[in-house]
C-alpha cells in the first residue's frame, strides 16, 4: 500500500497562521497542477482521494480533478492561542530538541504528539493506494511514521508529494516534498 500527501496549494492566510481557521488557497497555477495531475497519473493511476475538510484541502482536490470524500482526522494542528497571529508575532520557544518540540502545546492548543494521535490512525487505516489532500502538519504526522519526531525537522512545500510505502507494519519514505517539474 502506498500513501501520497500532497500538501494544499498555497494558503491565502493574510501573513497570519493558518492552523484550524478555514482559509482558501490559490489554486490558479495552472502549470504547477497540470505537472501534479501528471506526476499523480504515473505514481498512484488507481488511488482513492481523501482530503481534510479545510477549505484549502478540498479546493486543491478539486483543482486537481481528484473525486475524494473528507476525513475531519486530516485537519492541521490546532495552534490554540495562536491561530491567526501575525507570523512576525509568533513567541519564540526558542531552540527545543526534537521530542521536546513534539511535547510544546500552545495554550488552548494540541502539540504536533497530540495531532499525530489523531492523524496517524487514519492513515494506518487505508489499506489500498491512496492520495491524501492536506496540511503541512498532516504530512510531518505521516513522516513521523518512519522518523517519529524528527518529522518536524522536514520542509513541507505548498502543492508538493510526500509518499510513503507499507510493508505489513512497517513503512518507509519514497519520496519528501517533491515538487513536480512544470
Amino acid at each position: 500500500m502506498r500513501l501520497a500527501i500532497i500538501r494544499h496549494a498555497p494558503p491565502l492566510h493574510g501573513g497570519r497562521l493558518a492552523g484550524r481557521r478555514d482559509v482558501d488557497a490559490d489554486c490558479t497555477d495552472a502549470p504547477a497542477f497540470a505537472a501534479m495531475k501528471r506526476l499523480l497519473a504515473r505514481r498512484m493511476p488507481d488511488a482513492q482521494a481523501v482530503a481534510s475538510p479545510a477549505l484549502r484541502c478540498v479546493r486543491t482536490a478539486s483543482a486537481l480533478n481528484l473525486p475524494h470524500r473528507t476525513d475531519p482526522a486530516l485537519w492541521e494542528q490546532d495552534y490554540g492561542a495562536w491561530e491567526g497571529m501575525l507570523f512576525a508575532d509568533l513567541p519564540d520557544i526558542g531552540q527545543l530538541a526534537p521530542p521536546d518540540l513534539a511535547r510544546h502545546r500552545p495554550e488552548g492548543g494540541e502539540s504536533f504528539d497530540d495531532m499525530c494521535a489523531r492523524v496517524q490512525p487514519a492513515l494506518m487505516a487505508f489499506d489500498t493506494d491512496t492520495v491524501v489532500v492536506a496540511h503541512a502538519g498532516t504530512v510531518r504526522a505521516a513522516l513521523a511514521l518512519v522518523a517519529g519526531p524528527a518529522a518536524l525537522s522536514f520542509q513541507v512545500a505548498p502543492l508538493s508529494l510526500t509518499i510513503l510505502g507499507r510493508h505489513g507494519r512497517d513503512w518507509s519514505v519514497e519520496t519528501a516534498n517533491l515538487i513536480p517539474a512544470t
